[in-house]
Formats: C-alpha cells, structure tokens, sequence
C-alpha cells in the first residue's frame, strides 16, 4: 500500500493509493482526524505531552475534544514545525527533566500519526512519500533520517512541497509556478522554477530502503524546485478566528474561549461555500445562549479592519519584486496554486485574482494538493533507480603495507548513471587482466 503524508504547520494530511478502487483517496484516523463540512479529513498539527518521562503524548484532533488546545499551557504545542531546523530555537519548557526542541516534539507527532495508521489500517504501508519544505530541505533531510529509523516501512522518501503541489494540481513540464501556501497560522508565498519535463524520472530523495538508511548520503542528486522568490509572516485562519471571536464580544458580549474560537472558525468555513452562516452557543457559566449570524460581507469588513489585504498586498508586491530581479515578470508566471485552508475565503480568492488571470489559479484542491501529488511519486518508483550497496576497488596500500579500498559509487547512486565513472589505475604486474571490483556494504 502506497502512503503520502503532507506535514503542514496547522493540518497534516494523508493520502493512499486505493488498490480496490484503483483510486486516490484521503485517510480518515479516527483519533486524530477533523472532517468539517465539505473539507477533506485533517489531522490538526498539534500535540500534548502528558509526560516526557516516561513518554506520553496525545496528538491531532485529540488534543482539542480533551480540551488541552489552551496556549498558555507548556505542555501543549502547535505550529512547531516551523521551528524544526531553526538555528535558533527560543524558549522551550523542561518536563519531567527532559529538554525539549522543536525536532523532538515534531518526531512524537509523526510517531502517534505512524503509530496510529499502522493500528488502523489491515495492511502495513510498503511505501511513503513525505513532504519537506524547499528552502529547508537538507534541514529536514538530516532530521527525518533520525526520525524514520523506528518506522517498519520497506520505502521512505521526500519531495519539496512546491513540486508535490504541482503534481497535484496535474502541473506539468519546466514551469514557472506561485504557490499560494496560506493555512492555520502562516502564509507562505514562494514562486519557483520547476523541473517536471518527465515526472517519472523524479524519484524525490531516497530516506529509506529496507533496512538501510540514506538520508545521509550525498550521492543522491534530487530534482528540487528551484527557488526564485520567497516572503513569509506569521498571519492565517487562527487570526481571523480571533478577529470574528472579538467582533462578537463587542456586538454581543460574547466572551473568548476555546470553545467559542472553534465556533468562530466554523463560521468561517461556512462562509467558503455559502453567503450566510449561523452557529449556536450556550454558556454554561451565566447560562446563556448566544445565536452567532456571520455574512461574507461582514467577514470581508472585519479582515480590511484589520488590515489583513494590505498586509498581503505587501507581501506579493515583495514576492513580485524579487522576481523581476531574477528575471521572471508577472507575464512569465504558469499558474498559481492555491493550498491552505484559508485560501477558500471568497475575499482572499479574489484578492489572488487581482494580480492573476483566473485561467491560471489552481484553486479546487487546497488541503490535498500537496499529499496527492507526493502520492504520485509513490506509485512510480522502481528498485532499478538507485544502486543500494556502495562499489570500489581493491589496492596495495604501499604505506600501510594492507590492502585498502577506493570507493567508486556510493549507495543510493541513481540508475543508470548519466556519465560513466573513469579513473586510470597503474597495473600491478605485466599484463594484469582485472581488477577487483568489491562491495563495501
């Protein structure tokens, strides 16, 4: 069975290869996942450490119906997948006299999501693909090989986003994109050079095969989006759930907790396919009951109060800036792909078509762009691509009065190699006939 994971800052999210429906379909765990109106099934990118010795954690959709989603409490952490790699870490709390980072917390993420797929599923993942963000990928190498190592998983390997977003939008050939990636907590704008002439060739970065481990090996020369522009903030759908949840406080009173932000965010949702939303909430302290009406008019008031469109007009005309400098004007864009969450605002949509014609935005796969097309590089991988031992020559080492040995081609060399390896080598005796050509490992 062929897996794909999209680890995303607010929403992780599953894809499989569907051998009975001969379909792509997405994953539904019921401990972690949210399914909300329409929307795919979503794993929530949190975590709560209930103990970090010995380890004990609760992940996804979890934290939030124990009501553990409360941001001033140590133990629970959202939105740290921007922090792995980080050279600088900022503060993070000691528990149970254990230190914490970024990296570890991300591991005991993917370890409940693995965990709880293999105890949900009848047959064990021969495959996975996972997704890493371009302009951190070595990072997120170096990191995922650490992590993969506990998992019973024949093939592990990674793809930039950039590139899995295009194969799941059916964007192909040496294309000049803008992802729109706008989700939960932050809004990234990156506009690359893709490199999709034959996408079958593209075999992403080989992390794991069997039992051999090759996230640490630099023979391998993947194909990554090459990137042209980039601007980032730390703005997304949780802010303009705080920006309804405060709008209603000063019309109704209405005070601010968890529960009455997870209303306000369906609200929004709402909102994405309809003109009128209505939600109902009971206080159970003042033992109240509040009838929340929200429009897209409203909403649309609300996110220019807030100067949300001027901050992204900024952030697009530093992008576009960037790429004139490069050389890529606005005409020169192939398309753009919309990914995130709250990309399906209708205000937002329409913002992005005020810099773009509408023949090329990609907007109908938001949440699972990003799996499906990571789920597309599962199915076409073959054994022949790589080389899996390392291969050298024999030699007397004068020196050393022993025998050594001179490593030609490293495991997870692709194959077959585009050059040939040459080297001229100094026969031992008069007409020597071979060499030795041996495996190291």
């Amino acid at each position: 069975m062929f897996y794909a994971i999209d680890f995303g800052t607010s929403n992780t999210v599953i894809t499989r290869w569907n051998g009975a429906t001969n379909k792509a379909e997405t994953v539904k765990l019921s401990e972690l996942s949210q399914q909300i109106a329409d929307n795919p099934p979503l794993i929530p990118s949190l975590l709560y450490i209930k103990s970090a010795n010995p380890l004990q954690v609760i992940a996804g959709q979890a934290v939030r119906d124990q009501g553990l989603d409360i941001d001033r409490d140590p133990r629970f952490f959202r939105c740290f997948k921007r922090g792995i790699g980080a050279k600088i870490q900022g503060f993070l709390p000691e528990l149970e006299e254990t230190v914490l980072s970024f990296e570890g917390v991300g591991q005991w993420f993917l370890d409940s999501i693995i965990d709880n797929l293999k105890n949900s599923t009848p047959e064990t993942p021969q495959s996975l693909v996972l997704t890493v963000p371009v302009d951190s990928f070595e990072s997120y190498r170096n990191w995922l090989s650490n992590v993969c190592q506990g998992w019973e998983i024949e093939q592990i390997r990674l793809i930039d986003e950039p590139t899995a977003a295009a194969l799941g939008y059916g964007t192909t050939g040496d294309q000049v994109i803008l992802v729109v990636d706008f989700g939960g907590g932050t809004l990234d704008l990156s506009l690359v050079q893709l490199d999709l002439d034959n996408p079958q060739k593209n075999q992403g970065f080989i992390l794991k095969w069997g039992e051999k481990l090759l996230g640490n090996n630099s023979a391998q020369k993947t194909k990554l989006a090459r990137v042209l522009a980039k601007a980032g903030t730390n703005l997304g759908g949780s802010d303009i759930d705080d920006w309804i949840v405060d709008y209603f406080a000063q019309k109704q009173s209405l005070g601010k907790t968890s529960l009455t932000t997870r209303l306000a965010e369906r609200l929004k949702i709402k909102l994405s396919s309809q003109l009128t939303a209505e939600e109902v909430y009971f206080d159970e302290e003042n033992f109240e009951s509040y009838e929340l009406s929200l429009d897209r008019e409203q909403l649309t008031d609300i996110l220019q109060q807030q100067n949300f469109f001027n901050q992204l007009d900024d952030l697009m005309t530093g992008v576009l800036q960037q790429g004139r400098r490069n050389g890529v004007e606005v005409s020169d864009i192939d398309a753009v792909l919309l990914v995130g969450g709250t990309v399906q605002i209708p205000a937002v949509k329409d913002w992005v078509r005020q810099y773009f014609d509408s023949s090329k935005i990609k907007e109908d796969r938001p949440f699972e762009a990003i799996a499906l097309g990571a789920l597309q590089l599962a199915q076409g991988y073959q054994v022949k691509d790589f080389l899996y031992h390392s291969y050298g020559i024999r030699y007397w080492n004068r020196r050393k009065n022993a025998h050594a040995w001179h490593p030609i081609i490293n495991s997870g060399q692709p194959y077959p190699m585009e050059k040939p390896v040459e080297l001229v080598l100094g026969a031992s005796v008069d007409n020597q006939p071979s060499i030795e050509l041996i495996r190291v490992c």
